[in-house]
């Protein structure tokens, strides 16, 4: 099985938003701690949205699928979820996880 490619953020750097808030990026590695930073918020908001949708992903008690089987429940999920925002925008939920993750 082949090992994914994780991009980790650099030790010892201002890394969460909050510490940008000031002052902004001073250099090449700040900036990148930046965008890492951001793009890590997007996607914790957007597994806490899918979670709370479509509880398979969420409840804790799924079955324990394979890997490739999960990326496909994933997709599944987001096509969904995109779908039923064009036909039911559910902002409260969004809203919902907005005010957990704060």
């Amino acid at each position: 099985m082949l090992k994914p490619n994780i991009i980790t953020p650099y030790r010892g750097v201002r890394y969460h938003l909050k510490e940008y808030s000031r002052k902004g990026p001073q250099n090449a590695k700040e900036l990148f701690n930046l965008q890492h930073s951001s793009l890590r918020n997007v996607i914790e908001r957007t597994f806490g949205v899918l979670k709370k949708r479509f509880l398979i992903l969420g409840s804790g008690t799924e079955p324990h699928y394979d890997v490739d089987t999960m990326t496909k429940i994933v997709l599944a999920c987001c096509i969904l979820h995109n779908f039923l925002r064009r036909v039911d925008n559910y902002e409260s939920l969004i809203e919902e996880v907005d005010h957990e993750l704060l």
